[in-house]
């Protein structure tokens, strides 16, 4: 049947494209178990898609396309009607994404700080003169040179157990991990410190998990509709119109995040250069019905304080 014609009660199962990595494969279970328990009548498989940001670990994200490598075959999978769902960690997933797709559902944030692991138990103040610290991120390295420009940055790349056994291999004296990722994985007596937002702004969309779908099934979109959580989509609505006014993604060091209250809701945004010399901060309030206003606003302000020098150069690379 097309799905364009499929109702919710037509829709007996549901197949989720999601990579292969561990973390994937938590999220993609446990958006599985939540369906299971939504739906009992319903079948759920997971389906593991290869993505090109997993194929290649060798070259900063920055060098060889950025988010889109995470979610391509797997969105490629959807339109072909392999799957039924994607199930993506938000902070990968494009400003725009390919036409007859869109994003339907995101579930309740996850803790959003980045984490410090280190090798003594030394928290990021307490660190050594010149420490080595391992990140893949822009984002964490301007800001990290910001707050302590002696460390050495060592760029790494790969999932968590690989960037753990970096840092054993390297002799690093700690690395910086999502913590959303560590405490989903059970690794949350792994973390030194979660460095707070104003030491550390967290990128778009980070500790939340989306599901997307083809727009012609609404018959899936109902079956997953109950794991939406209202205040966490709103949040990224104003997170990604932020990127989207910069053409920012994990290429760049921006930095951004929402909270919702009530409501009103409240949004900090940051731009660095690569060696953390410059950084532009910006913040505003508003009705949360104003997110994505609000998110493109505090774009524009960080714009007009010189932000866009700082990207044009980068981007220029």
């Amino acid at each position: 049947m097309d799905p364009l014609f499929r109702s919710i009660y037509e829709v007996n199962e549901i197949r989720i494209g999601t990579r292969g990595s561990p973390l994937a494969l938590w999220q993609a279970n446990w958006i599985k178990s939540l369906l299971e328990e939504e739906h009992p009548d319903i079948t759920v498989s997971l389906i593991t898609i290869k993505t090109s940001g997993d194929k290649i670990q060798d070259v900063p994200l920055a060098k060889v396309g950025g988010k889109g490598l995470f979610t391509k075959e797997i969105e490629e999978g959807l339109l072909r009607n392999e799957v039924d769902i994607a199930v993506h960690s938000m902070k990968d997933v494009p400003m725009k994404l390919p036409p007859g797709l869109g994003l339907s559902v995101i579930t309740e944030r996850e803790d959003p700080r980045d984490a410090l692991i280190s090798r003594d138990g030394q928290k990021l103040d307490e660190l050594p003169q010149g420490a080595k610290v391992g990140t893949g991120s822009f984002r964490r390295t301007t800001q990290l040179l910001a707050y302590r420009p002696d460390l050495q940055i060592v760029p790494m790349r790969g999932n968590v157990g690989t960037r753990l056994d970096k840092m054993e291999k390297e002799n690093l004296d700690g690395i910086i991990l999502a913590a959303a990722g560590l405490k989903r994985m059970g690794m949350a007596d792994r973390i030194t410190e979660c460095i707070p937002p104003e030491i550390m702004l967290p990128g778009g969309g980070q500790g939340a998990v989306g599901i997307e779908t083809r727009k012609d099934d609404p018959g899936v979109m109902m079956r997953i509709l109950p794991l939406e959580h209202e205040e966490t989509h709103t949040a990224l609505e104003a997170e990604r119109s932020f990127l989207h006014r910069l053409e920012g993604g994990c290429q760049v060091p921006i930095g951004v995040y929402a909270t919702v209250d009530g409501n009103r809701m409240h949004i900090r945004g940051m731009v660095g250069s690569l060696d953390g010399k410059q950084i532009f901060r910006t913040e505003g309030s508003g009705a949360t019905q104003d997110a994505v206003q609000l998110g493109d606003q505090c774009a524009r302000e960080i714009l007009e304080q010189g932000a866009g020098k700082v990207l044009d150069e980068i981007y220029n690379r």
